[in-house]
């Protein structure tokens, strides 16, 4: 999909300021640091419009994108950022609680790995979460210009037994350097929108 128009809608902390519109929505979901911010930017071709930071943590708000007037992209705040307050960590916990159970326009949700490394317990519960509830979930594992070519099978395999992958979900291989995967991260989410 070419992006022509995508702007920022609201930074949402609960379900009051949420978009009163019937577009169809898909979230983000990863822990912090894994890209999501990035990921958005990259998909539309813009440098700036989801803000990134080398700092985790940064997302404590869901934030709702409009893209090309059809719907919204929908960034959550990223899990397992240790220097953040419980209490902090909680209340992000309850906002996507919140967001997950009350949002009838989600169509899909975007599942972000680092693909360097294994997924950690917060990915396989997010995953888990996700399945339980019946959300049609897009695995994208990220980074994947940094992950070692000759062991990127090896990586995609251990990722997918990690979580238990269900063969139904899509599985794509991203990097916001090299722009891989952005072909069929589209694809896939098309097929929501």
């Amino acid at each position: 999909m070419k992006v022509h128009a995508a702007e920022i809608v609201i930074s949402a902390v609960s379900k009051k300021q949420y978009p009163k519109s019937a577009l169809a929505e898909v979230a983000l979901a990863g822990r912090s640091n894994v890209g999501k911010s990035s990921f958005i930017n990259t998909l539309i071709d813009r440098k700036k419009l989801a803000r990134t930071s080398s700092k985790p943590g940064r997302t404590q708000t869901i934030n709702f994108y409009l893209i090309e007037n059809k719907f919204h992209f929908v960034d959550l705040p990223g899990y397992g950022y240790a220097k953040v307050s419980k209490q902090e960590r909680a209340k992000w916990g309850e906002m996507i609680d919140e967001y997950f159970a009350n949002r009838k326009q989600l169509q899909a949700v975007v599942s972000l790995i680092d693909m360097r490394h294994d997924p950690s317990e917060g990915d396989i519960q997010m995953y888990d979460f996700l399945k339980y509830y019946n959300f049609p979930v897009i695995v994208v594992a990220t980074k994947a210009d940094k992950a070692a070519k000759n062991k990127r099978e090896q990586q995609i395999s251990r990722i997918k037994e990690i979580l238990d992958f269900d063969e139904n979900d899509r599985f794509v291989v991203f990097s916001t350097v090299t722009k891989e995967g952005k072909e069929e991260a589209w694809k896939a989410i098309e097929e929501f929108i």
